[in-house]
């Protein structure tokens, strides 16, 4: 599940295809369990694209990926 707290980085992830957004969702490093799928993420606007905070799906664990756009 999705949270926007910024409309910025929403725009910014909706112009992303479905299946990449799906890629990028599932394929997360997390320090307990190494690659790893995140949930109930956010999405924060930054200089050079997206930043999805999250939490591990196996360990609750917090999460971050950071997404570079043009």
């Amino acid at each position: 599940m999705m949270t926007i707290i910024d409309f910025q980085a929403a725009k910014k992830w909706a112009k992303l295809p479905y299946e990449m957004q799906r890629k990028l969702l599932h394929n997360v490093f997390c320090v307990n369990c190494g690659l790893a799928t995140i949930k109930e993420y956010t999405l924060k606007d930054d200089t050079y694209g997206i930043v999805v905070e999250a939490s591990c799906e196996k360990c609750g664990s917090n999460v971050a990926r950071a997404i570079e756009m043009q």
